[in-house]
């Protein structure tokens, strides 16, 4: 099993994110992923960073950790800036770059920004589109291609990727689990849907699993009650966090990687404070990997 850090690049400056990047790149994750809104949900007001920019940024500040967001909303870039934008990226940072990609699910901020369809049945054609489009203008070729939204002629970007850019696609409706089958590397599976897993997984291809898995995390036994508290406040719109010291979270991971899932997007409940990333590390992600 393997770890990528979560952190939503809100009320953190760009050198406390470093920080955090550079503590998760030292403590054993694979990659660190943040969200894209153009306004965080639930807390609009807050300033936010773009999530392509902070990759960028997070890139040049590290060396070995893997950048994506979990994941970027389809409808904000037209497919051939992203995939422009995700070439860059991969180029500049010697492959450390992971395309999590899907159709939006938060209507309001769409609707606010006038930037897309409020229709899902439209959403979902467009992410379709921008997929054949972006690995199709990855080749290097020229491509001509005639969407349900998109249609491009001649079309053609010299940049190529250094190496394949693997794509995530989250969710378990019938038409994203299509996308999944025929385009993803990885299938990110919301926690309240690993009781379906073993249901749906025919349906996800040749993708692998992964969970975005919010977290409490207990260092001592002292601390438990003040951390169960944050927890509470800081998911409890959500649901779904795990609470939990080092052997608990290595029990509770340690099934998950018995049902199959490789990956987890690690989203802790401080802020992930440098220090609770190399706890974490130590601890939970030397026990598993």
């Amino acid at each position: 099993m393997e770890f990528d850090l979560y952190v939503p690049q809100m009320r953190l400056s760009g050198e406390a994110m470093v920080a955090r990047a550079q503590a998760a790149e030292a403590s054993g994750f694979h990659g660190m992923a943040g969200m894209d809104h153009l306004a965080p949900p639930l807390a609009e007001s807050q300033p936010m960073l773009s999530s392509m920019v902070t990759n960028t940024w997070l890139a040049a500040h590290t060396s070995a950790l893997v950048l994506s967001s979990l994941v970027l909303c389809d409808s904000f870039r037209h497919p051939a800036i992203l995939a422009q934008e995700a070439a860059s990226l991969d180029s500049l940072s010697n492959g450390r770059f992971e395309l999590g990609i899907g159709w939006g699910s938060v209507v309001d901020e769409m609707v606010a920004f006038d930037i897309a369809s409020p229709d899902a049945k439209t959403r979902v054609a467009r992410l379709r589109d921008s997929l054949v489009i972006m690995k199709a203008l990855w080749s290097g070729e020229r491509v001509d291609y005639d969407g349900e939204v998109f249609s491009l002629t001649a079309a053609q970007q010299g940049l190529v990727p250094l190496f394949k850019i693997p794509i995530v696609i989250g969710g378990f409706g019938p038409q994203t689990l299509k996308l999944v089958a025929e385009h993803a590397d990885w299938w990110n599976v919301a926690v309240n849907g690993i009781d379906r897993l073993e249901e749906m997984r025919a349906h996800a291809g040749k993708a692998r699993v992964s969970i975005q898995q919010m977290v409490g995390f207990v260092p001592s036994e002292a601390d438990r009650d003040e951390v169960v508290a944050n927890t509470a406040r800081r998911f409890g719109p959500m649901g779904g966090p795990k609470v939990g010291d080092a052997a608990e979270l290595v029990d509770y991971f340690g099934e998950l990687e018995r049902q199959g899932i490789e990956r987890v997007y690690t989203w802790f409940s401080d802020f992930a404070r440098p220090e609770t990333i190399e706890a974490f590390g130590e601890q939970v992600i030397a026990q598993l990997t």
